[in-house]
């Protein structure tokens, strides 16, 4: 027999839905604030020649570094150069080395686990700190100065007022996020990169078809890849909901005249518990010498550099060296990651604090270590899984060429975060229907109080 919560949730519906005055609230909200992220992607900095620098930028052969992973995030703001052009990747870096640190710094350690509410406080305004620093932007402002032609009038000035702006940027990102998160629907930051991405693809399906009408294209691959895409989106959906759900067992316990306990619960760990960060940190690291090449490529390099041509031109898209790299970090970056957001021996401790334990397993030692074997297991099909869904673009760039090329980290964060904020919606309509029921019940039970007859 379905539950109460399985009940409502299938009850869910467009009349539910127009009901729930406070959702609608928190879809303008978030909605109005995506707006005005757009606007600001679209105001350059100030000093910046607009064609020059797009004209820069286009320049040479699509080989921009990690360039072109921001300005995918941003939406197009790092190709206008805009006031958000960094967007919020200053915050993410800051949020995972804070992340990072929590777990080998033992007095940040201590704050995320024994801190509560006011330890979590803490780590956030030390992550805002970060972002500040991280988002200072001089070697940007200075790589610009130096550029002929890119900027109307060059000096200090111009260096003082783009690092101010590009900053002031981030950090009003980094607010209307957590305005998003708090008052709107879905986690802010990412409704941002996301909005970024999503901007950008009708202009890359208008290339792709004015590609097929030029005849550059065939019918048959702009299908073949429309139907990949379809299928990629689907095996991400299927992946991501996937789950190992491990039953927890509770001990029942004498309370007087009657037995408590007994119950039984699911401990769920998701098949890709790193999410989208070994794809991003990948891609940053595997850029980076493709940018500083490009930034360099009218300087004197000195004789000990004199390597970076050669690295850089194996490091471009769709190259073997660059996919069997790109491979390696992203099996990296998942153990990593996942070693450092689930701890199997602080899971095992609180279970046994509890009084839960595995059905066949000791508490302690001996459910760490069961975690411990399940987890990893499951981090190599989720490690698989994203290596897949990241390298498939790549041998579409290797046969297919660069023009084609659209990134498995985008679509990864496209569909995760749509698939979060469905879900959040859900939740807000779910919660909606209780407080209808409960607001019911009490009109009933003031109903049926005033008609009973009052004894004395």
């Amino acid at each position: 027999m379905a539950s109460a919560a399985e009940q409502l949730a299938a009850n869910m519906n467009m009349g539910s839905f127009a009901k729930a005055t406070e959702l609608h609230k928190r879809l303008l909200f978030t909605l109005g604030a995506l707006l005005v992220y757009r606007i600001g992607t679209y105001v350059p900095i100030p000093g910046i020649n607009g064609e020059a620098f797009l004209a820069f930028f286009q320049n040479p052969d699509g080989q921009r570094g990690i360039l072109d992973m921001f300005n995918m995030f941003s939406g197009g703001a790092v190709e206008r150069m805009a006031v958000f052009a960094l967007n919020v990747m200053p915050y993410i870096s800051a949020s995972i080395i804070v992340q990072l640190m929590g777990a080998v710094y033992p007095p940040w350690e201590k704050l995320k686990k024994e801190g509560g509410e006011s330890g979590r406080k803490q780590l956030n305004q030390y992550t805002r700190y970060l972002t500040v620093f991280l988002a200072q932007s001089f070697g940007i402002a200075v790589g610009l100065n130096a550029q002929p032609g890119l900027i109307d009038q060059p000096g200090l000035f111009f260096i003082i007022s783009t690092v101010t702006v590009l900053t002031g940027g981030t950090m009003f990102l980094m607010w209307l996020g957590e305005q998003v998160t708090a008052r709107g629907v879905g986690n802010g930051i990412s409704l941002i990169i996301f909005a970024g991405i999503v901007a950008v693809l009708p202009s890359t399906v208008a290339r792709m078809l004015g590609l097929a009408q030029q005849g550059q294209m065939s019918a048959f691959t702009l299908l073949f890849i429309a139907i990949m895409a379809v299928a990629v989106i689907v095996f991400i959906v299927f992946m991501e909901r996937a789950q190992r759900r491990l039953l927890i067992q509770y001990p029942k316990r004498q309370e007087g005249n009657r037995m408590t306990g007994g119950e039984r619960s699911f401990l769920p760990l998701k098949v890709n518990t790193a999410g989208v960060i070994p794809a991003i940190f990948a891609s940053s690291l595997l850029m980076l010498p493709t940018t500083v090449a490009q930034f360099t490529a009218n300087a004197n390099l000195p004789d000990w550099m004199s390597w970076l041509p050669l690295v850089t031109a194996q490091l471009t898209h769709g190259q073997p060296v660059f996919m069997i790299l790109y491979a390696v970090l992203i099996v990296f970056f998942c153990f990593f990651y996942t070693s450092i957001t689930f701890n199997p021996e602080d899971t095992a401790e609180n279970l046994r604090k509890y009084g839960g334990f595995l059905p066949g397993i000791r508490p302690g030692k001996r459910t760490a270590e069961y975690l411990d074997y399940v987890l990893t297991r499951l981090t190599v099909i989720g490690a698989a899984y994203i290596t897949a869904v990241c390298l498939l673009p790549e041998f579409l760039v290797s046969s297919l060429g660069n023009s084609l090329y659209f990134g498995g980290t985008s679509i990864l964060i496209v569909v995760s975060v749509t698939m979060d904020t469905v879900a959040q919606i859900q939740s807000h309509l779910l919660a909606h229907q209780y407080e209808g029921l409960i607001k019911k019940a009490k009109l009933r039970g003031r109903g049926r109080g005033g008609s009973a007859p009052v004894r004395r």
